[in-house]
């Protein structure tokens, strides 16, 4: 068997980063830019009124002025104006273009506004250009908003738009299957016999995949060798990434690797030192990758968090964020396997994330993903493992 660090290098090296392509700026959200969003002008894009008031002069401040004729009201999004005489005001509204000739607001609270004259209240401070966002003071056109292989949260979705970009060139998506086997799967809106359960890995699969923005096409094959070949031929064409749940071990109806092997993919590991997901074949092809995974709930969502979604990131050019947790009590785990413990997630008193182990029944024990955060990776070659120390800490929930 192979260990889970050299697994590790196996996946990275066969990584190839995707071509590009042009989507629409409000359907990019999770997507990685594979361009420079530039400023296409100064941002501000003029000096911005930060506060509803009134706009002076600051040298009639300074010369003791407190009374103001207000010249007239400006609204956001007008054009900007002009105050014309010292010791005239204009009532400004947020976002509006602060008049040229004046360099200082007021904000209402401060002022009285009665029969056409402004009075600032007694006691009130002013300072220059007080309130006044100025021009190209965040940005100045041509500057860099946003560099290229940043994945594209809610933040940057409004940037692209401030900035005009309604089309953006983004790393392509890799066209994901998700594959269950088995004869003992029938669908969920069917009462199972009693030797049998009904699907749920690949519907776990694809609902925690979108959650991550990758679409994916699920697919159900018998064990019935010349209809897996065939089914699994046509999916191969088809998709970059197939994950395949079940039929992976040494079970004589386990016959996914050799028909893998059968269908041009190449096996570049099968077996690794790791619980749950033992039984772990992972082979390359012209199109891109197949993860064979055991098919107990466990196994497949811990393969799909460790291996999958960062395979998925990598090949858009994005590391996976590192996420670290503390051990919230002693746990032992004697087999020399690397192990990926179930835990419950929260933050203590001093910020620390901290993660409670949670006691299931195997691989099988689906129900208990529900009541888990996360998984901590408990590397091998150690048995005792103590309260406080850090380890890789994979959350799906939290």
């Amino acid at each position: 068997m192979i260990t889970v660090a050299e697994i590790d290098k196996i996946i990275l090296d066969s990584i190839k980063i995707t071509e590009t392509e042009q989507v629409k700026f409000d359907d990019c959200l999770g997507r990685v830019l594979a361009e420079d969003i530039i400023a296409d002008r100064d941002f501000p894009p003029f000096d911005r009124v930060m506060m509803d008031g009134i706009a002076i002069r600051f040298t009639d401040w300074q010369a003791g002025k407190r009374n103001f004729k207000v010249q007239e009201l400006l609204a956001a999004g007008s054009p900007g104006i002009t105050l014309e005489e010292s010791g005239n005001c204009i009532e400004v509204m947020t976002g509006a273009v602060c008049p040229s000739h004046a360099d200082t607001i007021i904000k209402y609270e401060e002022v009285t506004v009665k029969d056409g004259v402004a009075i600032i209240d007694s006691g009130v401070e002013v300072k220059a250009n007080q309130h006044v966002h100025p021009q190209g003071s965040d940005r100045k056109i041509k500057d860099v908003l946003i560099k290229k292989e940043k994945q594209i949260t809610a933040a940057e979705i409004g940037v692209l738009a401030t900035a005009g970009k309604s089309k953006v060139l983004v790393q392509k998506r890799r066209k994901v299957a998700i594959v269950a086997t088995g004869d003992e799967l029938v669908e969920i809106n069917k009462t199972p016999l009693a030797h049998q359960i009904r699907k749920s890995n690949v519907y776990n699969l694809q609902a925690h995949l979108t959650s991550k923005g990758y679409a994916s096409n699920i697919f159900h094959i018998i064990d019935d060798k010349k209809k897996l070949k065939k089914a699994l031929e046509k999916i191969l064409k088809e998709h970059e990434v197939v994950i395949l749940s079940g039929g992976v071990s040494k079970g004589k109806l386990d016959f996914v690797p050799e028909i893998l092997a059968e269908l041009g993919v190449e096996k570049q590991f099968h077996f690794v030192k790791q619980r749950p997901g033992k039984p772990f074949w992972f082979g390359t092809y012209s199109n891109g990758a197949v993860f064979a995974l055991p098919g107990n709930p466990n196994s497949t969502f811990v393969g799909v968090n460790r291996y999958v979604i960062p395979f998925l990131l990598r090949s858009e050019g994005v590391e996976p964020l590192k996420v670290k947790a503390r051990l919230a009590k002693n746990f032992s785990f004697k087999p020399d396997l690397t192990y990926f413990l179930q835990v419950q997630l929260a933050y203590n008193s001093e910020g620390a994330l901290m993660a409670t182990p949670l006691p299931g029944h195997g691989s099988g024990d689906l129900a208990n993903l529900a009541d888990a955060d996360g998984f901590l990776e408990l590397p091998m070659g150690k048995i005792d493992f103590k309260k406080g120390e850090v380890f890789d800490c994979y959350p799906y929930r939290f």
